[in-house]
């Protein structure tokens, strides 16, 4: 630990009021924090409600609510969490194209898709949504050789695929556990080919994803099926339903949670879309969908995974989006928190107390 950071946690109150404009409240900057959140206000191809380009700030106001002790992880805020500024010109390329997207759509609704006009509008759609993958790649990739622990917060769900192409430059081979209420495996939704409904389509083209674990998942078409299908079971999923008649009939969570790890190997990214809890916790999210994880049953799943041995080599958080008051931002906060300091313990950052 460098003198700077001693020195920072020496003079900081953990029971008091936090530093204000950081993560958490918490006093670390870029050098002395050990994990760096990449905030990425983006929502260029979401096909429902808009919003979650606003999810980044909104997180980052509800999170000096969060309380920062963890009953079960040692002096958890010591670790030191901090997110990078909230790039503004990347949110007003978000915006421009969005608008640019929206005009495609109505082209794709009127049968008109193929006219010059929205060829073009679809070329400059996927060109920036291309650039912005690959800035995330980059930023990533600078965070990485530095030795820090990185984590994405969105946005859409398009937005950490240049995350998981990083992780496949560092790691010969990882898996996914993907928490959702959508598969994502759709080829080119829309014709956008880095649809925050194709993340994990796109995802799957890296050798490197040895497998991907999805759970929670409720709302899906018969093509993402026929891929899972045919995937060879390098795809698992764990349908909400199949969940819940299990826990109806007398399955306990923790057993379903140890056949959910048992398919993940030991290197782990996790892909959290806030809208694979259930939709009163997350009700200003993109796309809601009846169903779902409780707060408490996500944690637990995500506590097992490390209480299992599974390194968490990065995450992301995304489809936050804000309501009419800071609801959304609360839960998205909490359950942040909880990942930053889980990813900290599997990686040694931290330890499990003995509270």
């Amino acid at each position: 630990m460098t003198e700077s950071k001693k020195k920072l946690i020496e003079e900081f109150d953990p029971n008091g009021l936090g530093v204000s404009g950081t993560i958490f409240g918490l006093p670390f900057d870029e050098k002395t924090a050990d994990l760096i959140l990449l905030p990425i206000p983006w929502e260029v191809t979401v096909s429902y409600e808009a919003g979650t380009a606003n999810g980044p700030q909104h997180i980052m106001d509800a999170s000096t609510q969060v309380d920062l002790y963890q009953k079960d992880i040692e002096e958890a805020w010591k670790m030191g969490v901090h997110m990078l500024p909230i790039d503004s010109k990347l949110r007003g390329i978000s915006d421009t194209h969005r608008s640019l997207a929206e005009e495609y759509l109505d082209h794709l609704e009127s049968g008109t898709q193929d006219t010059a006009e929205a060829k073009d509008l679809l070329k400059k759609i996927n060109r920036a949504c291309e650039e912005m993958i690959d800035s995330v790649k980059q930023q990533t990739l600078q965070q990485l050789n530095q030795d820090k622990l990185i984590a994405l917060v969105g946005g859409d769900h398009s937005t950490p695929l240049g995350a998981m192409q990083a992780m496949a430059e560092k790691y010969e081979s990882f898996g996914i556990l993907q928490i959702d209420a959508h598969m994502d495996l759709r080829k080119a939704y829309e014709n956008f080919e880095y649809s925050h409904a194709s993340i994990m389509y796109n995802a799957l083209k890296l050798p490197q994803v040895n497998s991907l674990v999805q759970v929670g998942i409720r709302d899906y078409c018969e093509e993402e099926v026929h891929f899972v299908k045919k995937s060879n079971d390098r795809v698992v999923v764990f349908f909400d339903e199949d969940i819940k008649n299990g826990m109806f009939e007398g399955e306990s969570w923790t057993i379903i949670c140890d056949r959910i790890i048992k398919e993940l190997p030991e290197h782990v990214f996790v892909s959290f879309d806030i809208d694979g809890l259930r939709p009163e916790l997350c009700p200003n999210t993109g796309t809601p969908v009846p169903g779902g994880l409780s707060f408490s049953e996500a944690t637990y799943l995500l506590t097992k995974l490390v209480k299992n041995g599974k390194k968490i080599i990065g995450f992301d958080l995304n489809e936050v989006a804000p309501g009419e008051n800071d609801w959304n931002g609360n839960v998205g906060a909490r359950l942040l928190y909880r990942l930053c300091n889980l990813m900290g313990v599997s990686r040694g950052k931290l330890k499990w107390s003995e509270y």
